[in-house]
């Protein structure tokens, strides 16, 4: 077992060290929400209802609504300023008789072992309420909440048992209890005689979960016909900042690999002119549809035929007015010829 709370128990002037145990387990079948397809596990998020938007644990405080629909905020030092004179004691108001004691009070259970150097004192609490014949009422604070709870011996260790305040504890209000409700003298001895019939001594490890063990056998037989799933596993999107940050970071090892260096200058402008563009086309693609897709596509082919002009205007200005000269020269000489034969053939026909 594991310790929850460590302290001491304040017994007039002694104190006792001791760690704080829960002393009870739930052995019942739990269960998780799944999807019944293919079991994979529901999750839930933590949304705002102002807006819907999901809030991180950081930023969840604790918010005491009032009447008027108002609330007051809490925060985590809010609650630390509180003065707490038990947290870290059990403080012993009075010893009382056990039979005063209403069993609705208890909430829950808990054992006292004692540090190394609280033994002596722990065994001379412990038989000295034993020989009282009472318990101890004692105040004690657990996850910044006082609470009442009784102190009792159960096999030589000492069980804290935690109560609920007496306004925590509702009253009946049934009307059948303030009606006149006659009952026999011969029924209520029939009663009685049944009550003394199904008389026991109280011994709780005669009785089992029936339920439990019915339903662990049902999931014994699911198991045992393989009737199982193994769900998918969880796809953890990557967001497409470090998605971005990987390509830059490969592209600059692809350029190191090659002795080429860093990108500087204008190569980094149009790496980063590229990346903004390749962010931004999934939202352009929503937006313009197939229309908008291929006006890019236009766009981009005439970027790149302008690219490429002008790339190739200055080294090739000689060239292209070389071609330009000759052209024109051998339009003229072909002009001339035509027309010498038209004037040829003018003659032989007169």
């Amino acid at each position: 077992m594991r310790s929850i709370w460590k302290g001491v128990i304040s017994f007039g002037l002694v104190s006792i060290p001791v760690k704080l145990y829960s002393a009870t387990e739930e052995r019942d079948v739990t269960f998780h929400q799944v999807r019944r397809s293919d079991g994979s596990r529901i999750r839930y998020k933590r949304v705002a209802v102002a807006d819907g938007e999901e809030v991180p644990f950081s930023e969840i405080a604790k918010g005491y609504e009032l009447p008027g629909g108002e609330t007051v905020v809490l925060t985590d030092e809010d609650f630390a300023n509180l003065p707490l004179s038990t947290s870290r004691a059990i403080e012993v108001l009075e010893f009382v008789p056990l039979e005063q004691v209403d069993p609705i009070y208890f909430a829950k259970s808990y054992y006292l072992e004692p540090d190394r150097t609280g033994s002596k004192p722990y065994v001379l609490l412990r038989d000295a309420l034993v020989a009282s014949g009472r318990v101890g009422l004692v105040k004690i604070a657990i996850r910044q909440r006082e609470q009442l709870a009784t102190l009792r011996v159960r096999d030589k260790v000492f069980v804290l048992e935690t109560m609920l305040w007496p306004d925590e504890v509702r009253v009946p209000d049934f009307p059948f209890v303030d009606e006149d409700v006659q009952v026999r003298p011969q029924e209520l001895q029939m009663a009685t005689s049944l009550i003394e019939t199904m008389a026991a001594d109280f011994d709780p490890g005669r009785f089992t979960d029936e339920y439990r063990a019915a339903l662990t056998e049902v999931i014994d037989a699911k198991i045992a016909g393989r009737e199982i799933v193994s769900p998918p596993a969880e796809e953890k999107a990557e967001p497409a900042g470090d998605l971005m940050a990987a390509l830059r970071a490969s592209i600059e090892a692809a350029r190191a690999g090659r002795g080429d260096g860093p990108a500087g200058g204008k190569e980094a402008a149009a790496e980063d002119a590229a990346t903004e563009e390749a962010e931004a086309a999934p939202a352009k693609a929503r937006r313009g549809g197939r229309r908008a897709a291929g006006a890019g596509a236009a766009g981009g082919g005439a970027d790149e035929g302008a690219g490429r002009s002008g790339r190739a205007r200055k080294p090739a200005a000689k060239e292209g007015s070389a071609k330009g000269a000759g052209a024109k020269g051998t339009r003229k000489e072909a002009d001339g010829g035509k027309s010498g034969e038209r004037r040829a053939a003018a003659r032989r026909s007169a």
